[in-house]
């Protein structure tokens, strides 16, 4: 189990220091009360893995779980800071009074559910659990609800987003992703914009709150209904489910409740996590008709049932325009010009790494090259996202990475530009079957500087086994249905 401590924490509260009880060893503590807690937890097994990688958080993740002493001095800022988003703390004291205290205190704080109120078990006897004999051991568990801290502001994350649960009784969460209030976007334009008058401030939050924010929020709830009626069914638990939504005066979605694809079970393979975002990508061009166009790290996760995609703010129909609406039109085409996408692919571009017609040819346009332009750079370097180390496994320097990268080169540098293998996500998708045929053969890493023309590894991909005629539906009557 993940450990932390208040020297390496970016706030600890000072608080009297008190001996440790000479009864009680505070790892064996902690470890007997995690026993106890996660025997049986179905929750843990599935994230055990997470945040466990070697080094520092900065290369590991965040842990999804943590046990601590109440007497590490952490506070509920530092425990907030240390744990993965949905994770759990288990703190352990042998005073009832001061897990007490502490459980009111995380209540207080607000930004953590209590799971497990105050309780007790007994320290065995020589291994063994006898009633009403053994010192008690005290604990609580609080789970982390808010995205991010109260009062602070973050560029990843423009909405207020938390997990909730529908009914008190309720085992699940669900997602709650709401249109910020003014003043939180003040402060993040404020953080942002240091030297701006508080009134421009207060007029472009105001502008956020009211327009642009709702807007971007009804389009996603309208996407999601499209993707749950579009998506092959078997792709479908693989993208968030719109679960309800509130709208305001004027019918803009203010809150919207989606369940929630946490990060969790079986590790993948480098090329497992390529083959399965691919699939993805190919059923949600080709089936549902929806460009993602945000496909960062940030918005990919690992599910018990494969590589998802999450945040659909940013999507498009691959069939919409936006000329009858001159706001989708100017909000696409700034996105189109300063997203952190664009200003990566148009980097690339200009300094030779990226060559593929097909490619370029999304250089500040809404179009489905962006997505594959994207989504082959996060394949090949998983653990750009810390959160994926224990979920997939990666390693530069293996046989499967250095296919992996030499297959990436060839998508984003063909040997001829103009005509590159790689039109679709299907064409990738059939690219990464025969690299897995390769890995599987132990067939040595084709030189990328040779003259090996790419469709001679691969055969032209067939026609997508997704594609079929579709109805133009808008995003809009998607979102009254």
């Amino acid at each position: 189990m993940t450990s932390i401590s208040a020297s390496n924490s970016p706030t600890t509260e000072s608080r009297p220091s008190s001996p440790p009880s000479p009864l009680i060893n505070e790892a064996a503590l902690t470890k007997l009360v995690q026993r106890h807690v996660f025997a049986r937890d179905e929750e843990f097994r599935r994230h055990q893995n997470i945040g466990m990688g070697a080094g520092d958080k900065q290369n590991r993740g965040l842990p999804y779980h943590l046990v601590l002493p109440s007497k590490s001095g952490l506070s509920p800022e530092d425990i907030f800071s240390n744990l993965r988003w949905g994770g759990r703390a288990i703190i352990v004291s042998d005073s009832p009074q001061e897990i007490n205290e502490l459980a009111q205190r995380f209540t207080r704080w607000g930004s953590f559910a209590l799971e497990q109120s105050p309780s007790s078990i007994r320290k065995p006897i020589l291994g063994l659990p006898i009633p009403y004999v053994g010192k008690l051991i005290h604990y609580f568990t609080v789970r982390k609800i808010d995205l991010i801290r109260p009062g602070e502001s973050s560029d990843r994350f423009t909405y207020h987003v938390r997990l909730t649960k529908r009914r008190p009784d309720d085992k699940q969460y669900i997602v709650v992703k709401s249109v910020p209030t003014v003043d939180r976007v003040i402060s993040r334009l404020r953080a942002k914009f240091p030297d701006l008058p508080f009134d421009e401030l207060r007029h472009r939050a105001q502008k956020f709150s009211d327009k642009i924010f709702p807007v971007f929020l009804t389009r996603e709830a309208a996407m999601l209904k499209i993707l749950q009626r579009d998506l092959p069914e078997k792709y479908r638990n693989r993208v968030p489910r719109c679960l309800g939504v509130e709208h305001d005066s004027r019918g803009f979605v203010r809150t919207l409740y989606m369940n929630w694809l946490s990060n969790g079970g079986r590790m993948l393979s480098q090329l497992e996590f390529a083959i399965q975002s691919t699939e993805l990508l190919a059923a949600l061009h080709d089936a549902a008709g929806v460009i993602h166009l945000d496909l960062r790290l940030d918005n990919f996760v690992i599910t018990e049932n494969g590589v998802g995609f999450i945040d659909f703010g940013s999507a498009v129909r691959g069939n919409e325009t936006f000329a009858d609406n001159s706001l989708l039109s100017t909000l696409y085409e700034e996105m189109m010009h300063t997203s952190q996408i664009q200003k990566m692919l148009c980097r690339m571009s200009d300094q030779g790494l990226v060559t593929a017609d097909i490619l370029r040819q999304g250089r500040n346009r809404v179009d489905k090259s962006v997505d594959l332009f994207y989504l082959t750079v996060q394949f090949n370097k998983p653990h750009i996202n810390p959160d994926f180390v224990g979920l997939v496994s990666y390693n530069p320097k293996n046989f499967e990475a250095r296919h992996i990268k030499c297959f990436t080169d060839q998508v984003l540098r063909p040997v001829d530009s103009a005509h590159s293998p790689f039109q679709s996500a299907t064409d990738i998708l059939q690219g990464l079957y025969k690299v897995r045929e390769m890995v599987e053969q132990g067939s040595d890493v084709p030189d990328h500087n040779t003259t090996v023309a790419l469709d001679a590894m691969i055969n032209k991909a067939p026609e997508s086994q997704f594609a079929k005629p579709h109805t133009h539906t808008s995003t809009a009557a998607a979102a009254a249905k």
